[in-house]
């Protein structure tokens, strides 16, 4: 399997879509709902498109299931790292070091390999994204917090990797990208929004509810955003090597650092600029390694 142009350019686009939907959880009051709210809204969405498609596989719930399980923990560390760090500081962290971690473990784990360019590729990429996520502007914006952002951005990249290469041999195994990805979304934000509710406890539920109540709405964007992005990554990884389109998702980091710049009001500067180049660079090995 190789990284045509048109696969590079869905995942672009998919990297587009999943910047947009973690600057809406990073720019609004309560992380926590609104990441919960994102995520179990899913299921309207995953219900009928799973009707459409029909039922993955057999095969495939194995690893569907493993995967829900590993993104209730997923969603913790990203409400975590976005509660106590900036968008421009947390984002390229968890994103920038997931790939490497895919790339180091798809050869034992699920039997693939990769060119010396794309190597280097998955390795610039990386070291971009970190660039970008580590420059002063970043640092000086996340004071006191930094280290405990740091922290949780660090574990959740450990668990981007893990969920990664759960759903590319989940996906593979399921004869339909379409299939799978639906019942994945089925289920999967029901449990985390059950758990922010119950640590709410019967004081802050109500709360919980009205605010949730006015935000449904724009919340419907991030989940249609975060369920298009993961849908087009998971689908390129039945097309190409679940490291090359791991590390070419995280492009996602530059479409961050400009909607936190134009929309949040983050700073940018001559690092961050350095740190584009980098991934830039870094997209075109992958492209034709």
């Amino acid at each position: 399997m190789t990284l045509t142009g048109p696969v590079a350019l869905a995942v672009l686009f998919g990297a587009l879509l999943h910047a947009s939907w973690n600057a809406l959880i990073k720019s609004s009051t309560d992380k926590e709902l609104d990441t919960a709210l994102i995520h179990s809204l899913g299921f309207f969405v995953a219900l009928p498109l799973l009707l459409f498609t029909g039922l993955p596989a057999m095969a495939s719930w194995p690893y569907l299931l493993a995967s829900m399980g590993v993104h209730i923990g997923y969603y913790v560390a990203l409400a975590g790292a976005y509660r106590h760090g900036e968008l421009g500081l947390t984002y390229p962290v968890m994103r920038g070091c997931a790939p490497l971690l895919v790339a180091l473990s798809s050869h034992a784990l699920i039997g693939e390999s990769i060119s010396p360019i794309a190597w280097a590729g998955v390795a610039a990429v990386c070291a971009g994204v970190v660039l970008l996520g580590l420059s002063p502007a970043s640092l000086h914006a996340s004071g006191g917090h930094r280290g405990k952002a740091l922290r949780f951005a660090l574990c959740n990249a450990a668990i981007i990797a893990v969920y990664t290469l759960v759903d590319g041999l989940g996906v593979r195994a399921s004869g339909d990208a379409a299939a799978y990805v639906a019942a994945l979304f089925l289920f999967d934000g029901v449990p985390y929004l059950l758990l922010v509710l119950w640590r709410r406890g019967p004081g802050g539920r109500p709360a919980a509810w009205r605010y949730m109540g006015g935000r449904w709405r724009i919340a419907c964007l991030g989940t249609i955003a975060s369920l298009g992005s993961y849908g087009i990554a998971l689908w390129a990884m039945t097309r190409a090597p679940v490291a090359v389109v791991a590390a070419l998702r995280e492009t996602s980091v530059l479409f961050a650092a400009l909607i936190g710049t134009l929309w949040l009001k983050e700073r940018f500067g001559l690092q961050r600029a350095l740190g584009t180049g980098v991934v830039v660079a870094g997209v075109m090995a992958l492209r034709f390694g």
